[in-house]
């Protein structure tokens, strides 16, 4: 059945693409259906139940309207996705501006992990081109450099760099969470207690003496937020290293 609608979509998908439609004007706007409002409940299946379980049946079920009302929007899974991961970047917010391109970076970065941990299907979303909201954050950044003296090949480098960062960040953390979820286990240190026996075996044969250092001595295994933050603020001292701003060498994590 899914792979029929995915064949269906396929094979009807308008060559315009959906942001283009959405701004075509309408001869009868309908309040009730709107492209936000599906894509608002279509994040909400996804944030109760998993990416898997939204389909178009399910929306419209949820939406209460018949099953191919939303086709006037979208043509199948792959734009309906678009869409949300489009709402999910619309709810950054990218208005209160920084004084300078790393406070404006480092903000960008914290509210995208932010964004990601609350809706974190995302992570599972092949990504094509980057949707309107995905753009202004970009778009943010980009500014944020502008009038540094970088060419646009490398402005686009160091964005690229920040959110590599992220996504890589977040990602594992969210498959941590998952770990953690298949084997019933609450929190970090349950999930160490429950491996304890493997780890303990592993470090006795003494050939990872360093890490057996961070086993025994680290106060921060469970502080992912300082763990990300000090992982972020390292990115940005290499890049303010190579932009020749030493005043922008250290963030307030790494300054601690």
């Amino acid at each position: 059945m899914a792979s029929q609608e995915r064949q269906s979509a396929s094979e009807d998908r308008d060559p315009v693409s959906v942001w283009e439609r959405i701004e075509r004007p309408t001869p009868a706007p309908r309040a009730t259906l709107t492209p936000r409002r599906i894509a608002e409940v279509a994040v909400a299946i996804a944030d109760a139940d998993g990416l898997d379980a939204v389909t178009m049946r399910r929306l419209a079920a949820e939406l209460g309207v018949a099953p191919m009302a939303a086709y006037r929007y979208v043509t199948g899974k792959d734009e309906l996705l678009e869409l949300m991961v489009d709402f999910v970047y619309g709810e950054l917010d990218l208005t209160d501006g920084k004084d300078d391109w790393r406070a404006t970076i480092r903000s960008v970065a914290l509210r995208i992990r932010e964004a990601l941990l609350a809706h974190s299907w995302v992570t599972r979303v092949a990504h094509g081109a980057p949707t309107p909201n995905q753009l202004a954050v970009t778009e943010a950044v980009l500014v944020a450099l502008d009038g540094l003296g970088l060419d646009v090949d490398t402005a686009m480098a160091v964005y690229s760099t920040v959110t590599a960062y992220v996504h890589g960040a977040v990602d594992s953390e969210v498959r941590l969470s998952r770990l953690l979820h298949v084997r019933g286990w609450s929190t970090r240190a349950e999930a160490r207690a429950g491996l304890a026996t493997q780890m303990t075996w592993l470090l006795n044969t003494g050939r990872y003496p360093m890490y057996a250092r961070y086993i025994h001595d680290a106060d921060r295994k469970d502080d992912v937020q300082w763990q990300f933050e000090i992982g972020l603020d390292s990115v940005l001292d290499g890049i303010a290293a190579r932009l020749g701003d030493p005043k922008r060498s250290r963030g307030p994590v790494g300054a601690e």
